[in-house]
């Protein structure tokens, strides 16, 4: 049975599924190769990375499968020659394996350890939350992010954004200007420079 805890992380997982989509299908045929704020990353690459995280949902947390299990299936381009379109299948395939009935009940099995499905779910969205600004920074397009969103991916990040840099997954953490909005010390916590 749903909680209504449950119901607002996929609610939030949902809006950050959204707003990503909204970005992707707003990239013009010129701005693939831009650079973003990620390291090393174009607006492609970020794309490809955001597709292959949502392609492990479903086994993931439909089947329970292992990494080891999962293997290099989603290693290379999962892009193909139409990007918006790949999109859309991940994002809609992940979306169904979180909102099946009881998927936020069970463990899913990380390289990193078992996890609740439900920390799976908010990792995911707090990933998609950051990756809307990137991508949003990258193609001009609008960056604000609602205020719900920004508030939970601080909630998330807080407990372990010390370690994050040290992962080699994040830049190390930015000072935020005085008087900086929530958006943009969540940015800062992130390594990005707003």
């Amino acid at each position: 049975m749903s909680t209504s805890a449950d119901r607002q992380l996929l609610e939030r997982h949902g809006q950050a599924l959204d707003r990503f989509t909204d970005r992707v299908h707003a990239v013009r045929h010129d701005q693939w190769d831009a650079a973003t704020p990620c390291d090393r990353w174009t607006v492609r690459d970020l794309v490809g990375h955001l597709v292959s995280e949502q392609l492990w949902a479903p086994p993931l947390v439909r089947d329970g499968a292992t990494v080891e299990a999962v293997g290099d299936a989603f290693d290379g381009d999962q892009l193909g020659p139409d990007p918006v379109a790949a999109w859309d299948r991940a994002a809609a395939a992940a979306r169904a394996a979180f909102r099946a009935p009881h998927a936020l009940t069970g463990t899913v099995h990380l390289s990193y350890g078992d996890t609740p499905a439900r920390d799976y779910c908010a990792q995911m969205t707090t990933d998609l939350v950051v990756h809307t600004w990137d991508l949003a920074r990258a193609i001009g397009a609008d960056e604000r992010l609602p205020d719900e969103l920004v508030a939970a991916a601080a909630r998330e990040v807080a407990p372990y954004a010390a370690d994050l840099a040290k992962s080699g997954l994040f830049a190390p953490a930015v000072p935020p200007p005085p008087g900086s909005d929530a958006q943009t010390e969540l940015l800062c916590l992130l390594g990005r420079t707003p």
